[in-house]
């Protein structure tokens, strides 16, 4: 199974390159020469300036895509009886915060932007996914086809028209990429979510339990102190679904939360081992909180160095900013590198994160872990 999920990725990764050199050249035969056609012929603009210009439009519209996209997830969200919780594009994040919205900061690899909402209550275990899920998309085939339509009306103002037509282009290639169902090396997408969803009845339940933790956490909610049900875990079978697979990931926090060490590293092990659907991102929060349990003493491997592989050290650089993250990077500098001005630098970009991180709940857990081994060897 494992193998398997690795050539879906490649296959997933060789697809959206093939659509990258697809835009790129569409961008290249269609786009610039529209462009170029709008400025004065020998201007200084267009020997020089031009393909600065030609970037910013084009991120312009990849920008505006993106924000479609999220909004997309929103505006078909709400109509699915779906309540706001986040709303993030790049780096910037609103959430909604004791009835108002907030401005906080959250970077997640792999990912341009993101549209978390709870779920409604589900009736007879099930509930509407299919619009949150394909929101995204539908919303960049609409506009796509919409900027089509005012590029065909305004060729006569190349420099519109050429912004027109890189909209329809970017939109009609974010729903593709996020519509096709694929497995990526960081997340999977908008349509192999959706696909996930119709196989198994314990996928819906995982996937409604994941949103409705969301909601709780921001809430001021702690993982531990969410209800056990939410937390029971069907057998390995299920495990290759991408959604159950999450929820285990999501259930290993909680016992991180919960300071119950030995059942999150037997259940790491176990998600880890049978060849499980965990995406790259989550394998990746694993396998750092694992080095973390290694590091302390609280894990089948006693040698940290040996957990800490490139493909995590790849991850680890990745989310440099990641609580999670820099709580594994300040322990290891501290305890292993006896590096204290290394470890204190970490300690540093913590409490930088943790002012404007959406969830002060999840960054008290972290702080209680990144002091957990200093009061344990201290009573020793």
């Amino acid at each position: 199974m494992e193998n398997r999920t690795k050539q879906k990725k490649r296959a997933g990764q060789f697809f959206v390159f093939l659509l990258y050199i697809l835009l790129g050249l569409i961008c290249g035969c269609v786009f610039y020469p529209l462009l170029e056609q709008s400025l004065a012929e020998g201007s200084l603009l267009k020997t020089i300036l031009l393909p600065f210009l030609f970037l910013a439009i084009f991120f312009a519209a990849v920008a505006l895509q993106i924000l479609l996209h999220e909004t997309g997830h929103l505006v078909f969200g709400l109509l699915s009886g779906y309540k706001f919780c986040s709303f993030r594009i790049f780096s910037l994040l609103w959430i909604k915060e004791k009835g108002k919205l907030r401005l906080k900061r959250l970077s997640l690899a792999g990912t341009g932007g993101q549209c978390l909402m709870a779920p409604p209550e589900p009736v007879n275990g099930r509930f509407p996914v299919i619009l949150y899920n394909f929101g995204g998309v539908l919303m960049n085939v609409l506009t796509g086809t919409v900027f089509l339509l005012l590029f065909l009306v305004f060729q006569r103002l190349p420099l519109l028209s050429a912004f027109l037509l890189l909209l329809a282009v970017t939109g009609f290639f974010f729903a593709v990429i996020n519509g096709v169902p694929m497995r990526l090396n960081a997340v999977n997408n908008d349509g192999y979510n959706a696909f996930s969803l119709r196989k198994t009845p314990e996928a819906m339940r995982a996937f409604w339990i994941q949103t409705k933790v969301n909601e709780l956490l921001l809430q001021g909610i702690r993982l531990k102190d969410m209800p056990d049900a939410f937390f029971v875990l069907p057998e390995n079978t299920s495990l290759g679904n991408s959604m159950v697979a999450a929820l285990g990931v999501l259930t290993c926090s909680r016992f991180m939360d919960a300071k119950q060490f030995r059942e999150a590293d037997a259940l790491m092990e176990r998600l880890l081992v049978v060849g499980s659907g965990i995406a790259g991102v989550h394998r990746g929060a694993l396998g750092c909180d694992r080095l973390y349990l290694s590091i302390i003493g609280k894990s089948r491997c006693t040698q940290p160095a040996l957990l800490l592989t490139k493909e995590l050290k790849d991850f680890m650089k990745a989310m440099k900013h990641d609580p999670s993250v820099l709580r594994t990077n300040y322990v290891y500098a501290l305890y292993i590198e006896k590096d204290s001005v290394k470890a204190a630098a970490f300690r540093t970009q913590f409490e930088k994160c943790a002012k404007t991180y959406p969830a002060p709940v999840e960054i008290q857990t972290e702080r209680e872990l990144m002091e957990f081994p200093a009061k344990v060897w201290k009573t020793q």
